[in-house]
């Protein structure tokens, strides 16, 4: 293979910059991103989706880690970078000019791939918590994905940390979900005002007797009135109240402190 151009000198060929209107943030440090594309374990022969690759950072990683890239780009500046990159690895990138939040993903691979992003800022939590939302066992092997720090502390929040919320108990109702890494905000071009993390999610069984709706529902209720006694925020919920007294639950309690595998209980005995 033909040794790959720098990066930096492929943006400058092509003009690019990132665009803060679509939440770009590039990445150019080979190694960092090379750390990046192990965190999902071995991707030799592996089908990976990312999206936002922007002019290609991550997609070398990937594409040198052995895997094959569907990648999807809404910033049609970036593709003539992309089809550059693929041509140094032949059939082993395919490039999708679109929106990530309207591709269907599953349609794009024949068996489950693992999804690896530099997620764009401000789509980033609109992203996952669709993919947690789908049918279950997921479309995917693994979700490795770089959100603000902040946002990566809400997805592995324990009950009693102010991170804790409805997105925590959605990642780990039913997957795991672990901080990979943290990457300093001088690690981007040009730098964010805020640290990042690479948050990677692994899918677990489905707990037996819980539909999502129904999840869904109750920490809805509950975080969005936190600072209120469920007693007060649940209310609204048929039957939350008489299934926390069914548990034994304390109806004084607030969201925060409500386990996620207490949810799921509430959530199985609503049916």
């Amino acid at each position: 293979m033909t040794e790959l151009p720098p990066l930096r000198d492929v943006i400058r060929r092509y003009g690019l910059s990132a665009s803060k209107a679509l939440g770009q943030n590039f990445l150019f440090d080979h190694q960092l991103l090379a750390r990046i594309a192990k965190v999902p374990g071995s991707l030799d022969g592996a089908e990976v989706f990312e999206v936002g690759p922007g002019p290609g950072g991550l997609t070398r990683a990937l594409l040198e880690a052995g895997a094959s890239v569907v990648a999807v780009e809404r910033d049609r500046r970036c593709i003539p970078a992309l089809e550059e990159l693929g041509g140094f690895f032949p059939g082993k990138l395919r490039v999708i000019e679109g929106d990530a939040l309207e591709v269907d993903a599953p349609s794009l691979f024949t068996g489950k791939p693992h999804v690896v992003a530099n997620l764009p800022y401000n789509v980033g939590t609109a992203l996952l918590v669709g993919w947690l939302s789908a049918g279950w066992a997921p479309w995917w092997a693994s979700l490795t994905l770089m959100f603000q720090k902040e946002v990566a502390e809400r997805i592995v929040a324990e009950a009693g940390s102010d991170a804790y919320g409805r997105l925590a108990v959605l990642a780990q109702w039913r997957s795991t979900p672990r901080i990979a890494m943290t990457v300093h905000r001088s690690a981007f071009t040009p730098p964010p005002k805020v640290m990042s993390a690479v948050v990677h999610i692994a899918p677990a069984d489905a707990p037996e007797g819980v539909r999502l709706p129904v999840l869904e529902g109750l920490t809805g209720a509950a975080f969005g009135q936190r600072r209120k006694m469920l007693r007060q925020s649940l209310k609204g919920v048929s039957g939350a109240l008489a299934a926390m007294e069914t548990l034994g639950m304390d109806t004084s309690r607030r969201a925060e402190t409500v386990s996620v595998a207490e949810f799921v209980a509430l959530a199985r005995v609503l049916g």
